[in-house]
Order: C-alpha cells, then structure tokens, then sequence
C-alpha cells in the first residue's frame, strides 16, 4: 500500500530541504514499527512523496517520481545512554549551545536560532559542564500534541536529531544526516518539562555515529535514538 507523505515548508532544515529527522519519525510514524532510516537525498518540501514496501520484507521506500529519497528497515536501536541530567542543569548546558555563534543551518527547524519562539523546535544543546555529553532542556508546545495531549513521533524524532551533530561535528564545519533509528519508550506531553541528551559514540573519517535521549521531568528515559552524521567534504 502506499502512502503519501507531504512534508510542510516550515519543518525545514538545511536550506530548500526538508529536517532529516522530522522526515525520518514521519516515515516511522507511518510504518508504526521502529525503523532504521537511510536518507539518499535532501528530502523536498512541499511535494507529495510516496512510501511504499519495497521488494524485500520489512523494508521500505521514500520516492519522489522515480527518486529515492529514503528507505526504512526495521531495526532494534541499542546504545548505552548516559544518565540524564536535570532540568536545571541542562537549561544552564545550553547556554554553550555552540550554534548561537556559528550555525551552519540557522533556520533549522529543530535547531535554527533564527527561528521564533512557536515556529521551530528551538532546541540548543550544549555540553554540560565536566562533560562530552551535550543537553538541552525541552517544553513542546500544545501544537505538537494529538488528541490525547501526546507529542506525535515525528516531533520526538525530528528532537533527537540536531543534539547528535552537536555532539560531535566541530563548530564550523557542515554535516548532513545519513541515518537515524529511533525507538520511543513511551510519548511525553505536550508542555511537559523534558530533557534531551546527545553523545558521540564513534567517528569513522567523515561518518560520526552519535547517541541522542529524550527523558522525562522525573528522569526516566522515554526515547533513545543512533544516528550517523556526514560530515561534508
């Protein structure tokens, strides 16, 4: 069966392009499994594309006309997750959010300081102190709900997204993502006071492979993501 995805201009993220991992949870959120997804291109805006099963089981495909543009596998996300820090202390760790100064995306959805408070995502996550470990704190807006009052999947995708790159991609350099994997313990609420960490797991030439976590206001983790960044030549 397939399945249109149409991706509003507003959930950009490098310039005419849509953010990778809002494209990502609106893929898993259609599959309704916990998917691993590879991006092959920058994902378009305002264009109806079509999910579809590919040939294999368990796997699927992201097309505009004939382009690829993703492909999801089903996959089981396993990384150690550092403990999460307070809110109190993330809120301080983003005061160093590295992009406020240099930001290669600025109007990212998720992470682009120019965009308005109740536009993007304005998550900034910057190393906490005596760590690698970057955080931010995080307040989603009602907008971002369903019916019960929930954050929808693509928006806890699209938020462990951006604190992996800046956990390990040097300011001042560009990357892109390539693949994110995401599994959702549990959903949070809307205004709901919470945490997200991201850490890098291990760099291979231009490939970072980086860990990203959403806990709750009490600490509890209630999503772990692995993605692997490029980093542009």
């Amino acid at each position: 069966m397939i399945t249109q995805i149409h991706i509003d201009s507003r959930f950009s993220g490098p310039p005419n392009s849509a953010n990778g991992g809002y494209t990502c949870g609106l893929i898993a959120a259609a599959i309704g499994e916990t998917v691993n997804v590879r991006l092959y291109l920058p994902p378009p805006l305002d264009i109806n594309l079509e999910l579809s099963p590919a040939d294999q089981a368990d796997k699927w495909q992201l097309k505009h006309e004939k382009k690829l543009i993703a492909a999801a596998t089903t996959t089981q996300v396993r990384a150690h997750v550092p403990n999460a820090p307070t809110y109190v202390d993330a809120l301080e760790a983003s005061k160093h959010f590295t992009g406020h100064n240099q930001h290669a995306y600025a109007n990212c959805f998720v992470c682009g300081p120019q965009r308005a408070q109740g536009d993007g995502l304005r998550i900034f996550a910057g190393k906490l102190s005596n760590s690698n470990v970057v955080a931010a704190p995080w307040l989603p807006r009602g907008d971002l709900g369903n019916d019960q009052g929930k954050v929808k999947p693509e928006f806890i995708w699209a938020a462990l997204d951006c604190p992996g790159y800046f956990a390990s991609v040097k300011p001042g350099r560009s990357a892109l993502l390539g693949e994110l994997a995401v599994h959702i313990d549990r959903s949070i609420h809307v205004e709901e006071p919470s945490v997200i960490i991201g850490w890098q797991i291990l760099i291979e030439g231009r490939k970072h492979k980086v860990g990203t976590a959403l806990f709750d206001e009490d600490g509890e983790r209630c999503a772990v993501g692995v993605a692997t960044w490029i980093e542009l030549a």
